[in-house]
């Protein structure tokens, strides 16, 4: 498998110098030490790509707790859910980190990636109305017979990175089939840091074993909005120690800072 770095190029004069020409792009595999991932970050507005494992890029993969991002549209465009402070209580029942143990808002769901919220939520939607805003959002390969509050867990939906970057992309725009409102509100509640350089919007994912803390998937995704424009992302690891969402987050802002983004 070649994992070099690949660069599509259509427009050079928006990209930072080190990414103008391929014979200057750096080699991102020093990032990856130790794991087997992928990583594609592309320019919204001039379409330039730059991608890492490009065959791993178009490999679909569960989109394990990234897919808490389409999942916040679908509840706010059917009403399941009102508003980003819309709170669930908690039933009372252990769960697998004491963060979960409480009642939680659509705000605070997505940034501790409470997965009971998410399940409720898609209870709330429905089997129909899910299957039907999944091929609306043509987000991945739709497919939800792994189970109304599971099929996105290590289950029968998938995606991969390039699959990624077209949803969210579309999402930066406000160009999918729902509300502004909708669409602003989960931009809102995506937003992880802001830096003098650029502003952070996200969500990890992580598949594997709960009970023991032992990971063999991986995601981040989201984008870095600088300069009027901005630069999305998505990166998963699929083979290293404790290859989770917290990895692909801290090697994707590495890569990020090196270019001069975050």
């Amino acid at each position: 498998m070649n994992r070099r770095l690949f660069l599509t190029l259509p427009l050079l004069t928006s990209l930072p110098t080190s990414a103008r020409a391929q014979s200057d792009a750096p080699d991102l595999d020093r990032y990856f030490t130790g794991y087997e991932g992928s990583f594609v970050l592309q320019n919204v507005r001039t379409g330039e790509t730059l991608r890492h494992n490009p065959e791993q890029c178009r490999k679909r993969l569960s989109p394990c707790s990234t897919f808490k991002i389409p999942n916040s549209l679908i509840g706010l465009e059917t009403g399941v859910i009102a508003h980003p402070d819309f709170m669930l209580r908690w039933d009372g029942t252990p769960k697998a980190f004491p963060v979960w143990m409480r009642d939680h808002t659509l705000r605070s769901a997505i940034a501790n990636s409470v997965v009971w919220y998410y399940q409720r939520l898609a209870e709330g939607v429905g089997s129909g109305r899910m299957e039907a805003h999944l091929r609306r959002l043509r987000y991945g390969n739709q497919d939800t017979t792994g189970g109304l509050t599971q099929f996105w867990l290590d289950s029968s939906l998938k995606i991969s990175a390039e699959e990624q970057i077209a949803f969210l992309s579309r999402l930066y725009r406000n160009d999918l089939p729902y509300s502004r409102r909708s669409q602003e509100i989960v931009k809102e509640i995506m937003l992880l840091r802001e830096t003098p350089r650029g502003t952070l919007r996200g969500k990890t994912g992580s598949g594997g074993d709960l009970r023991t803390g032992t990971f063999n998937l991986g995601w981040f995704v989201g984008w870095v909005e600088k300069d009027d424009t901005a630069w999305v992302f998505a990166t998963n690891l699929t083979r290293g120690e404790n290859a989770s969402g917290r990895v692909a987050r801290s090697i994707t802002e590495e890569i990020l800072q090196s270019r001069r983004l975050l």
